[in-house]
């Protein structure tokens, strides 16, 4: 049995943080004076990423695969997409290894707990290493946390390198994340193209406005030597 996942969390709790809203402001008062032209720059970066990455890593690796928001306990459309994706990948033999990411965040489950129900009930071998990190309620800390997991398992070895498996639309916000927390992480896409609905639209503005929010904070912090902001993302 996995462990007891941690008491319900939500995201919205880092509106209260005076660093967040300190990046918030600066991101405010950069979106003011680029006339909105920073904020194009991060859509199509955040597009690009979207169109561009592959369904598989360059070479075998272990599968970060991450959760998202359960309906009824159980994985929405989205989070579907990113477990058959991993599904596939153990299949085409790029990974032996899951780790699934996700917390509780509104429901009785974790995300990776029904993750896991989810992949068993669609053929999971039962010789593929599957791991859970229920601890996390937002991108930033299903990494941390699977990088402690990690390294735990790897000693001295170092972080192995890693296939970010989740939504066309969240890879580049993934990416950043990874790379700043010291990840060796390659994009592995949920959807085998990008999807052209209007709701998908949708998520990419968002993306576009998360990204832009935590690299101009990143970078703020780092201009003005502001310690404690720039440990927030390492």
């Amino acid at each position: 049995m996995p462990p007891n996942p941690s008491p319900t969390r939500t995201p919205w709790r880092y509106l209260r943080d005076r660093d967040v809203q300190h990046a918030a402001l600066v991101t405010a008062l950069a979106l003011l004076f680029s006339a909105g032209l920073v904020w194009l720059g991060y859509l199509i970066h955040v597009c690009r990423v979207a169109a561009r990455s592959p369904l598989a890593p360059p070479r075998r690796m272990v599968a970060l695969v991450f959760g998202r928001r359960l309906e009824r306990d159980a994985p929405e459309h989205d989070y579907q997409q990113r477990l058959r994706r991993a599904l596939a990948l153990t299949e085409q033999q790029h990974t032996g290894h899951l780790l699934l990411l996700g917390g509780c965040s509104g429901s009785q489950c974790s995300e990776a707990a029904a993750g896991q129900a989810w992949l068993r009930q669609h053929g999971l071998p039962d010789t593929v290493r599957l791991e859970l990190e229920q601890d996390s309620v937002d991108s930033l800390e299903n990494l941390r946390h699977a990088r402690r997991l990690l390294l735990a398992e790897a000693g001295d070895g170092g972080l192995p390198p890693v296939a970010l498996v989740t939504s066309r639309y969240h890879l580049a916000r993934c990416l950043l994340l990874a790379r700043r927390l010291g990840f060796d992480g390659s994009p592995v896409a949920a959807e085998p193209a990008l999807p052209r609905q209007r709701r998908y639209l949708g998520l990419l503005l968002v993306e576009a406005s998360y990204l832009m929010w935590i690299d101009l904070g990143m970078r703020w912090a780092q201009l003005i030597g502001h310690r404690r902001m720039h440990a927030r993302i390492s």
